[in-house]
């Protein structure tokens, strides 16, 4: 009955209890705070609080509460302002520590002007009654508005938290509870979630698509699951999501008998189980792509029926034996890669009956055609990504396969249609035209065209460079800028370097950067006057003749060596 009755009504039966109360026995008064307690749902201490009160309480009248005397007046909380001010408005615990300090320098300057009494109530002041004293003046600061804790954040507050580390291997019935956002590169909208659970024990695996992010629907698919496991729900660990620390899903969840617990904020490790399946599981037959409407979840609702089969009987996966850190390094030991059956058969804590039916199920389960139909599936929701089927933004459509009849016709597609692209037609991606980049002007343009030009010279000179023996140096050079730097030596020996540099000199150089050019050429050739002819031919003298074209022609605005 606790909790059924009115205020009023609560007032009436301590009213009609409290003269039988005070004029009862010990034993007697047990009794009545027995069944004062069952009526109203109070605690005992304050069903005592109530009953002792001087003057009895009307049905319509409330009662006065007494007010404790105030040790620190207007003065104080005047005073409190100003060191607050001071110390760049930090919270009431930083400002303690900082009174003894900000108090002398205040009443240096006058800001300040406390009696004896008031001085030694501000230096032995703690901090909540310092926060306390500072909130007209905190909501003043902040425009009049007051930041209040939310509702669900109290909800939050009240769920435990488990960790990573804190299942200790649990039975079959532990989950971790997680949404997958089906919003593509946007998350503006409405748009469908995948409600994924993870069995911890077992790595057994039920996903439901969601229309809407809502409490109810949240609910509801926590129930649908709980018919798809093979065995009964014990615990649910779930995210700090919004969508599932509510009024809606905390309290349904209890009413069921289920454990309910949180991870920690901004820690996805603590639900390890449930991202790996987020990942395997949904992300790799739904793609990245964005999906919504009620046609598209049913759809969905087609998929993760047959893949649920498919995953949870055929498809082993890893799971973690041991980890242990040596200095910086982790190192981790995984269990043989085994199926949610095969671990749900080898687990002590499953059922005879539980075992027998997955067995029969099993036995009845045929792999080909449940990824035909999952391929199949996934061929009508690649036409509904991002709304392609409706042609809403002229995209164009994905490219689907059909739909084989039977299981036999598939498989026989199998292997064959390696080459084709991706099977899953919900990764497929759109064709797009390809944009034509229109190439920037550059500041190197002049220099390659006068590198162009100069190529072309070489080429077309009447000068025999097969029997040049500089030429034979150069071909045997696997170098290419060796050889370019051979030919032009011998142009320049033959032809002249004024030739040459007219030829290769860009519009923006001007003649007298030729005069330069040449009396810096002949210097060159009279500091090698000097060097052997086989060191001049062979190159590799740093004073030689062709290093000095080298240093010319780079002075010319064309990179020889490239």
């Amino acid at each position: 009955m606790a909790g059924k009755i009115s205020m009023g009504a609560r007032r009436e039966v301590l009213s009609a209890m409290m003269e039988r109360y005070r004029s009862a026995k010990r034993a007697e008064k047990g009794r009545i705070l027995d069944e004062l307690c069952a009526t109203t749902g109070w605690h005992r201490k304050h069903a005592v609080r109530a009953l002792r009160q001087r003057a009895p309480v009307s049905p319509g009248s409330v009662a006065a509460l007494r007010e404790r005397k105030r040790r620190y007046g207007a003065t104080i909380k005047d005073a409190m302002t100003a060191p607050w001010e001071a110390s760049d408005r930090v919270c009431g615990k930083g400002l303690k520590v900082m009174i003894p300090t900000l108090l002398p320098a205040l009443e240096q300057h006058g800001r300040l002007q406390l009696g004896q009494a008031d001085r030694d109530r501000v230096l032995v002041i703690s901090a909540a009654t310092i926060d306390r004293l500072l909130v007209d003046a905190k909501i003043a600061a902040s425009g009049g508005r007051r930041r209040r804790a939310g509702y669900y954040s109290a909800i939050r507050r009240e769920v435990p938290i488990r960790t990573f580390n804190d299942w200790n291997s649990p039975p079959p019935g532990f989950c971790e509870v997680d949404m997958v956002a089906h919003g593509g590169t946007s998350v503006a909208g409405s748009f469908i979630q995948t409600l994924t659970m993870v069995d911890v024990a077992t790595g057994w695996t039920e996903c439901v698509p969601l229309v809407m992010r809502e409490g109810s629907l949240v609910v509801e698919a926590i129930n649908r699951a709980q018919s798809l496991f093979p065995w009964l729900l014990r615990g649910v660990d779930f995210d700090n999501d919004s969508a599932f620390m509510n009024d809606v899903v905390v309290p349904w969840c209890r009413e069921q008998k289920l454990e309910v617990t949180r991870s920690r904020a901004y820690k996805k490790n603590d639900q390890a189980f449930v991202e790996q399946k987020n990942g395997a599981v949904v992300r790799r037959l739904m793609g990245y792509g964005r999906f919504d409407g009620v046609e598209t979840a049913r759809v969905m609702g087609r998929l993760y029926a047959a893949a649920r089969l498919y995953v949870n009987f055929f498809q082993p996966s890893f799971k973690l034996k041991e980890k242990r850190r040596e200095g910086a390094k982790v190192i981790k030991r995984y269990h043989l890669p085994s199926t949610p059956y095969e671990r749900a058969l080898a687990h002590p804590k499953v059922t005879a009956a539980v075992k027998k039916r997955l067995r029969d199920q099993y036995r009845s389960l045929d792999l080909v055609a449940l990824l035909a139909e999952i391929r199949a599936t996934q061929d009508e929701l690649g036409n509904r990504v991002d709304r392609r089927a409706g042609q809403a933004r002229g995209l164009q459509p994905a490219r689907t396969n059909t739909a084989p009849a039977t299981a036999a016709t598939f498989a026989k597609t199998l292997g064959k249609t390696v080459t084709v692209g991706e099977p899953r037609a919900t990764h497929r991606r759109t064709h797009r035209p390809s944009k034509t980049r229109v190439r920037m002007p550059s500041k190197l343009d002049p220099h390659i065209a006068a590198r162009t030009h100069a190529f072309g010279i070489l080429a077309q000179s009447e000068f025999n460079l097969v029997g040049n023996p500089l030429y034979g140096v150069a071909l045997k050079r696997p170098s290419p800028s060796l050889a370019r730097a051979r030919l032009l030596e011998s142009l320049i020996r033959h032809h002249g370097l004024h030739f040459l540099s007219s030829a290769l000199r860009p519009p923006h150089v001007s003649a007298a950067h030729d005069r330069d050019v040449m009396r810096t050429v002949r210097a060159k050739r009279a500091r090698a006057a000097g060097t052997s002819p086989a060191a001049r031919a062979d190159g590799r003298s740093a004073g030689g003749f062709r290093n000095g074209v080298l240093r010319c022609a780079s002075r010319l605005s064309w990179r020889i060596s490239r």
